[in-house]
């Protein structure tokens, strides 16, 4: 990442943030890989494993362990925990925020805490419980029928929430199973586990406020980012246009922001501020 150093108060100044280099390239970034997230989405895989094979070795001894119960996702960090075990957790972390509960049965599904509507970010109802007893997912079945009770879910839940519960089928005698929510086939991949520590991520520096805020402010219309990148032109071209539209180019008005003290009109022109609008669309000599 390139930067400007200022000699007189010794401060570095970034041209762009690392957040915004390690963002997609449909969403302004390079595509740049944050390690960290990057580090706990493989951190993730290992939980994916303890989960989606409980009896091998390692999950044994870990289980045997850290969580006797066989409960991974409800696992904390305690005190005297090995530096690998804790590593780990940061990943089951991670792991929560897109793994879902396949529902065959039911049995020992939490009702409103569990991940088990196939809608929404959360997986969880959106509906609050009340004072509601049902606290299992087969509570809601009828014992007459072995099937869902519609009358009681329309009661307990919103429209929404009803609508996925009755697209869920309960067969009695079979085992619940972790699905991985992001992807198609329900199959965990590290891919899909860094872009949800993106998101998290960007969700916790408040970007996605900001660019919002920025974009009513500014237009209503999406900059297509897609665009930039399938022109027809050399790589070199493609980074050039990504810089100026990230106002990250080395004009008078960007260097003086950046804390030097200069002259900041057009050194072509000397009329106007050389900034990126002024360079390439204003100035009369780039119109000739």
């Amino acid at each position: 990442c390139r930067y400007w150093w200022n000699n007189q108060d010794e401060e570095r100044h970034h041209w762009l943030s690392w957040q915004c280099l390690t963002k997609l390239k449909t969403e302004g970034g390079l595509g740049l890989r944050g390690l960290h997230i990057f580090n706990l989405a493989m951190l993730a895989r290992q939980g994916w494993r303890l989960l989606q094979d409980p009896e091998s070795l390692c999950g044994r001894v870990l289980r045997a362990k850290y969580f006797p119960d066989g409960k991974l996702l409800d696992v904390v960090p305690a005190p005297g925990i090995s530096y690998t075990w804790r590593s780990i957790l940061k990943g089951v972390d991670l792991l929560k925020e897109g793994i879902i509960w396949r529902v065959v049965d039911g049995t020992n599904i939490k009702v409103w805490e569990d991940p088990w509507i196939p809608e929404g970010g959360t997986r969880r109802p959106r509906s609050l419980p009340g004072r509601s007893l049902i606290t299992l997912v087969p509570d809601l079945v009828n014992p007459n029928t072995e099937d869902k009770d519609e009358a009681m879910v329309r009661d307990l839940f919103q429209q929404e929430d009803a609508e996925a519960i009755s697209s869920i089928s309960i067969c009695q005698g079979m085992e619940n199973n972790f699905a991985w929510h992001i992807e198609h086939r329900g199959i965990f991949s590290v891919k899909s586990a860094y872009k949800i520590g993106v998101m998290l991520r960007d969700r916790r520096l408040g970007s996605d406020a900001a660019s919002s805020k920025e974009n009513s402010a500014n237009s209503t219309v999406k900059f297509d980012w897609k665009h930039v990148w399938s022109l027809k032109a050399t790589s070199k071209v493609k980074i050039f246009v990504w810089r100026l539209a990230h106002n990250s180019l080395a004009n008078c008005m960007k260097i003086q922001k950046l804390g030097v003290d200069l002259d900041t009109r057009c050194p072509v022109c000397h009329r106007l501020n050389e900034d990126g609008g002024h360079t390439f669309l204003k100035c009369k000599k780039a119109k000739e």
